[in-house]
């Protein structure tokens, strides 16, 4: 929320001129004039009796105005009594009683005088009245005796005082009596009690009345209460205590409070209403007090007269009471008699008006002497509440006095005619300057003074025509008013004041000023504790006007506290606490304005804790627990934590027990028996957790039997003669009670033994020795304490321990599926023999050697786990042309059984590896020499090698293919016949009667021919010429242009054939997979790196063919190398990476284009 006001000095002036214009036009001092009273005292006067008595009485005149006194209406000799004195140059009276005076002595009625050559003026009666404190009379105070129920007053009967005292109960040790609808104070002092209960009884209920005047307290004598029980209550309707009967009357003057009041008594207590009979109570000065036993009116006037009524009601009934309020008026003035000032032969009026109820009398006198005994003036005729005066002359000037009385007070005005000759003159000073803002008010003064009384005409500018028209308002009293000043109101104005004896002018400076302005307002901040947050506020304003800006809070000054850091444009509060919560208003102040703007900082932080933990409906398994929320901290509060504590067990700590929505401060608990609970709540809000409450009262519930049992009971044997029963322990309060125990049964399944029982505590587990190997068991575990058992528990089964395995697998057979894997089957063993729970088969096989390679290798058994009774399982990853050897071995929780006899089985040919190297030697112009090393796997045996080969030319272009087949034992090789200076790539690989293996690639270059060499060796004499040096440099700057061009066409997204450039190089021939033993070939990397020109791509089925078997992938063991599922699915990949074979020929060789043979020079 954001708000913002600005107040203009100009508007501030506007109602003080206003106000100044109501009165009579003033007579400079240095000019006769009549005495004007202008303090006096008031017209009741209370003293305090212990200080000296001052009735003031001051008054202005010239000559200056001699003073006299009368008291009780006869003339006061002040010389006379040494104990009064009068202020000098005054006619205050002091009257000292300090020094063994009595106030008493000076009570009266005392009138001033004020006198000169001009005439009189007089002040009020001043009723003189020492203010009293008398002691309460000496009474003896019986005490009282009531019966529960029944209505009681008090009295207190104060002393009578002046002025009347205030009167208040309160007890021995000064506090004040616990007042309500019940119990409550009149306004006569006494004190009301519609129904008393036993609590009221107390021996110190003490009246006090204290005088404000004397600043002193009296005490009444104690009054003893004793309230007596009488059962039952009889409940009744509701009577008046105060006021008695059914109505009364009220009088009540205008202008003061009213005030009405009624008590009543009954059982239950009366609740009070008023209404006003005929019309409405008076919105906004209507308020209830005192539990609206009193209707209280401010302000009253004519119009709230009539009959209020006061009802008052129980559930039994009502009563009521009408009071007839009629308000009466004491004189107030409709027009008061102004000062007059006329000029010799003028004309005039004073005009003297009052009203009140009932009417006032209206009387007037001259000099203070009635009129009808005054000297007699043929210019002033009276004509009832008016004074016409008609051709004055000087001796006209007197002093008039209006009295406007009835029964109910008085009014006396003083008013002086003055009857003077006197030219013009202006009081304003000259040259004054106005600063004013814009769009305000400008009010220029031209106070004047002069008889007659002169006219006053303004001007703008030294050359200016008079001013007129409806910009501009001119005032009686001679100031100009510019409703609405622009800057071009800026100025000199003119003002002349003119009457028949001269003509006088005054020159004043108007500037009109831009208003200051917030131009970057502070805004609405929502900040956690311990934070720190800014407010912002930027001004603009007039350059010629200095602003200073302030800070308030809550529209006082911001607390003394370096946390709060004032910078020229904002305001940062560091650190933030609960206090810094309010309303901040930005003002800035010029001399002439004054603008603010106000934002809201509002802080948040985690709630306090709830307090007054109560445990209410207390039963043996439920409670209800209430509490007070604490603060929210300006953040509601959404839910509620509630913790318990067990005092029993875990002294000191606490667990979560449940929550409840932020509104609700009550909750329904469950309990568990046997435990001493206390509570805590803690309230939770978006900014975190509160701290927690005070623990509530400690709860004892009563111990029970066990409501549940052990969860978790199993039956497992760790030897092969015991059964080791296990359960979870209850924990806690689940014990319901002293003397947790446990009584766990067991029997064998199906064989129809008893229950064997044992009673155990503080344990979670029972072993029972001597039982047969891996038999079921009927297991359960029942709780108890010293009240008694559990429900009667669930059973379980569990079983003795295990031994391993007796048998081995029979019937094993192999079948091979390919060179890399085979099928393994093998009959179930009896279930009776594994002795245990059955966990699968375990097959163990190993390599016994390579048939390729006659020498034998190191022996490395794998292993595979087949889980559950599966009858068959695969073994992938064999060798291919490889002997092996296998076992099988049950397997259940205590290990494995005896291995099967060792089966031997052999896996077929398969493709072989990469030649181990190919290496190129001796080029001459026509031949090269090729090496090679056989497969490292052979996988079979070799029938034979492929050599497949293919020319480059310049361009990176393949040309046609040529193949070569080797016999098996070779292992180099002599190619003739070949082109001189070329280069050549290779390809080669081997082959077993099942397939090609996985190639190895080479490339090598021929000798150039010798009849080149020698023609080149003639061009580098040619080199070395100046003309071909010229020429060459000339070629060179051509190829770097149309280098430049190429660049920037393709920076522009030109496209080149560098793709099909980097495939030229393609595989010759793709290898295709061996469907008989589902493998690929493998690929060399040999030379890899080397760029290929685009040639012809022959696609490649890569796909594995699936075998004629229904083997699934569940037919795979668990092998230790981690390839293979824990259910024995086989997860590894057949596959291999193949490199592409060349291409025949040169069918898909493209003519070479400028770009790529740019591309080749680069």
């Amino acid at each position: 929320m954001m708000t913002k006001k600005t107040i203009s000095a100009s508007r501030a002036s506007l109602i003080l001129f206003l106000c100044r214009m109501i009165t009579a036009l003033e007579v400079p001092l240095d000019l006769s004039q009549p005495p004007t009273i202008t303090q006096q005292s008031p017209k009741d006067y209370i003293v305090d009796p212990r200080e000296n008595i001052v009735i003031q009485c001051e008054a202005k005149g010239k000559p200056p105005p001699s003073f006299s006194w009368t008291r009780n209406g006869t003339h006061f000799d002040i010389d006379k009594d040494a104990r009064v004195t009068v202020k000098p140059n005054s006619g205050t009276l002091v009257i000292n009683i300090m020094n063994g005076g009595k106030a008493e002595a000076y009570e009266g009625v005392y009138q001033c005088t004020a006198r000169n050559e001009r005439g009189a003026a007089i002040s009020n009666n001043i009723v003189i009245r020492p203010s009293r404190s008398p002691l309460w009379t000496k009474e003896k105070v019986e005490p009282k005796h009531v019966r529960e129920g029944d209505p009681l007053v008090l009295h207190c009967s104060p002393p009578v005082g002046l002025p009347p005292p205030i009167i208040f109960w309160m007890d021995n040790s000064f506090q004040r009596l616990p007042q309500n609808e019940r119990v409550s104070q009149g306004l006569n002092g006494d004190l009301y009690f519609s129904n008393v209960k036993p609590e009221d009884t107390r021996e110190d209920y003490i009246c006090y009345a204290r005088f404000n005047h004397t600043q002193t307290i009296q005490q009444k004598q104690p009054i003893s209460v004793k309230v007596f029980s009488t059962k039952p209550l009889t409940e009744r309707r509701p009577t008046l205590l105060t006021p008695v009967g059914s109505t009364s009357n009220k009088v009540e003057l205008r202008g003061n409070v009213l005030l009405l009041e009624c008590i009543a008594e009954g059982l239950p207590t009366p609740v009070i209403r008023w209404i006003k009979e005929g019309g409405e109570l008076p919105i906004n000065r209507t308020f209830f007090e005192n539990f609206k036993k009193t209707l209280k009116i401010v302000e009253v006037s004519e119009a709230d007269s009539g009959k209020y009524k006061c009802v008052a009601r129980n559930p039994l009934g009502s009563t009521h009471h009408t009071i007839t309020v009629t308000v009466k008026a004491a004189p107030y003035w409709i027009t008061a008699p102004r000062n007059l000032v006329l000029s010799p032969g003028e004309d005039g009026t004073l005009i003297c008006r009052a009203n009140g109820n009932p009417k006032p009398n209206i009387s007037w006198l001259t000099n203070g002497v009635p009129i009808a005994i005054a000297p007699e003036d043929p210019s002033r005729k009276v004509d009832g509440d008016t004074i016409i005066f008609s051709d004055v002359q000087e001796r006209s000037s007197a002093v008039y006095q209006c009295n406007a009385s009835n029964e109910y007070g008085y009014l006396l005005a003083n008013a002086f005619v003055n009857v003077l000759a006197e030219p013009p003159r202006i009081l304003t000073p000259a040259n004054k300057l106005y600063q004013i803002i814009a769009n305000n008010p400008a009010l220029l003064d031209c106070a004047f003074f002069g008889s007659p009384v002169p006219e006053i005409e303004w001007f703008k500018g030294v050359k200016g025509s008079i001013l007129h028209g409806d910009l501009y308002v001119f005032h009686d009293n001679g100031t100009l008013e510019i409703p609405v000043a622009q800057k071009d109101s800026t100025g000199t104005y003119t003002c002349v004041a003119r009457n028949k004896l001269g003509k006088v002018q005054n020159e004043v400076h108007l500037e009109v000023k831009d208003p200051t302005m917030i131009i970057k307002q502070p805004e609405y901040k929502i900040i956690q504790k311990g934070g720190q947050v800014s407010f912002e506020c930027t001004i603009k304003h007039d350059r010629t006007l200095m602003p200073t800006i302030t800070w308030l809070k809550d529209n006082g000054e911001l607390p003394v506290d370096e946390r709060f850091i004032i910078h020229k444009d904002s305001l940062a509060i560091m650190n933030v606490t609960d206090k810094d919560d309010g309303t901040y208003t930005c003002v800035a102040n010029t001399t002439l304005d004054s603008v603010s703007a106000s934002a809201v900082l509002t802080v948040v932080d985690r709630p306090d804790p709830p307090f007054d933990l109560e445990l209410t409906d207390q039963l043996e398994r439920s409670i209800q627990l209430s509490w007070i929320p604490g603060y929210d901290n300006n953040s509601p509060i959404t839910n509620f934590v509630i913790e318990y504590e067990d005092g029993m067990r875990e002294p000191g700590v606490w667990h979560y027990q449940t929550e409840v929505h932020g509104t609700q401060t009550t909750v329904q608990l469950k309990l568990s028996p046997y435990v001493n609970y206390s509570f805590r709540v803690i309230a939770v809000n978006e900014i975190g957790r509160s701290q927690p409450s005070e623990a509530s009262e400690q709860y004892l519930t009563k111990a029970a039997k066990p409501d549940e049992n052990p969860s978790g009971v199993q039956g497992i044997g760790s030897e092969p003669d015991n059964l080791v029963i296990i359960w979870e322990p209850l924990k806690g309060f689940q014990s319901n009670g002293p003397g947790l125990q446990y009584k766990v049964s067991w029997r064998q399944k199906d064989v129809g033994d008893e229950w064997t029982s044992v009673i155990v505590a503080n344990v979670s587990k029972y072993i029972v020795s001597g039982t047969p190997t891996f038999v079921p068991y009927e297991i359960k575990v029942q709780a108890l304490n010293d009240l008694g058992y559990a429900p009667e528990p669930a059973e379980v089964i569990g079983h003795s321990g295990e031994d391993l395995p007796m048998v081995a697998p029979g019937n094993v057979q192999v079948h091979i599926v390919n060179s890399t894997l085979a099928k393994v089957h093998w009959d179930p063993v009896p279930l009776k023999t594994v002795r245990g729970h059955l966990q699968g088969y375990r097959i163990y096989y190993w390599k016994v050697q390579s048939l390729s390679k006659r020498r034998q290798r190191h022996v490395e058994k794998k292993i595979l786990t087949f889980s559950g009774n599966k009858t068959h399982g695969m073994l992938p990853g064999l060798e291919p042309y490889s002997s092996y050897k296998l076992n099988v071995r049950v397997v259940n929780g205590k290990g494995e059984g005896p291995a099967s006899p060792d089966k031997l089985f052999k896996t077929p040919e398969g493709v072989p590896s990469s030649p181990s190297f190919l290496k190129i030697s001796n080029p001459t112009l026509d031949s090269l020499t090729l090496e090679w090393g056989p497969p490292t796997h052979p996988n079979g045996v070799l029938i034979a090698y492929t050599l497949k080969f293919q020319p480059i030319n310049s361009t990176h272009e393949l040309g046609p293919l040529i193949e070569i087949r080797i016999p098996a034992n070779e292992t180099s090789l002599i190619l003739s016949n070949l082109n001189y200076s070329t280069r050549y790539k290779f390809y080669f690989y081997a082959q077993t009667s099942v397939g090609s293996g996985s190639q190895i690639t080479e490339e090598a270059v021929t000798i150039m021919d010798e009849g080149k060499l020698a023609m080149a060796s003639r061009q580098v004499d040619i080199a070395t010429q100046g003309w071909f040096i010229g020429l060459m440099c000339a070629v060179a700057l051509l190829i770097l242009i149309l280098l430049i061009v190429c660049f920037i066409r393709r920076n522009k997204g030109g496209k080149y054939p560098v793709k099909e450039k980097e495939d030229a190089h393609a595989d010759p021939e793709i290898q295709p997979m061996k469907e008989d033993d589902g493998t690929f070939g493998e690929y060399s990397d040999a030379e890899d790196h080397k760029p290929l020109k685009k040639g012809s791509r022959t696609p490649s089925d890569r796909t594995v063919k699936k075998e004629d078997s229904d083997d699934s992938l569940v037919d795979y063991g668990e092998g230790v190398n981690g390839q293979f599922n824990e259910d024995g699915s086989f997860i590894g990949q057949y596959s291999g990476k193949k490199e592409k074979e060349p291409a025949e020929g040169n069918e898909s060789s493209e003519a070479p284009s400028p770009v790529n043979a740019m591309n080749s020079f680069v």
